[in-house]
């Protein structure tokens, strides 16, 4: 059975043609959005043939979707420093970070926009995401582990509710939340954890 357009990861110069379609098309969707994506206009900024990008390709979800797979394999790794209110501060101002950055938060406006309305998207936007809380869920554990946190917090709900309130936030006004928000949502999701809220089988969980 062959694979779906786009998950193929192979090296050498094919490396180098993905890597340079994923920059432009990763480019398109920071200044242009969604909808004007074009496979011919990713291979002209790229420079590589219309046809390639067709043949690996096939459409602009997948296209999307590979984009999003290399971005959540080259994210930063999780920051340990001994406490979970402070590894999680790390998570909350990474995020900020990357939603205040004109090209990555433009990128991603514009992808959440499209998995509103695709199904492929929006599996590939939260195949994204899953990776990312896989990443920082061992910072929670290892809080549980130290008594920090209650036994049983579902490590990826808390990881979850740090950025929630960031995304909103850039969603609801346009606008990057600043490094004091970032701090914010890490506080209240730990005192949240802290209170039972994310133990799995707690009232109201």
């Amino acid at each position: 059975m062959s694979a779906e357009p786009g998950t193929v990861r192979p090296g050498g110069r094919t490396a180098r043609v993905r890597a340079a379609v994923l920059r432009a098309a990763g480019d398109v969707l920071a200044e242009q959005g969604f909808a004007h994506l074009d496979l011919a206009d990713v291979a002209r900024r790229a420079g590589v043939g219309k046809t390639t990008v067709y043949r690996r390709w096939g459409n602009v979800t997948g296209l999307v979707s590979d984009l999003l797979a290399e971005m959540a394999e080259e994210s930063l790794p999780r920051t340990e420093t001994g406490g979970v209110l402070d590894d999680l501060r790390a998570n909350a101002r990474l995020v900020r970070r990357t939603l205040a950055d004109p090209r990555q938060g433009a990128l991603f406006r514009a992808v959440i926009a499209a998995a509103t309305g695709d199904r492929r998207m929006a599996e590939a936007l939260r195949g994204f995401y899953e990776v990312r809380v896989a990443e920082w869920a061992p910072c929670v554990e290892q809080g549980v582990a130290r008594g920090e946190l209650p036994s049983g917090t579902d490590a990826s709900e808390v990881v979850r509710a740090v950025s929630a309130p960031l995304y909103y936030t850039l969603l609801t006004t346009g606008v990057a939340p600043g490094v004091a928000a970032a701090d914010r949502a890490a506080e209240a999701a730990v005192a949240a954890a802290r209170a039972g809220v994310f133990v799995v089988g707690a009232v109201g969980a």
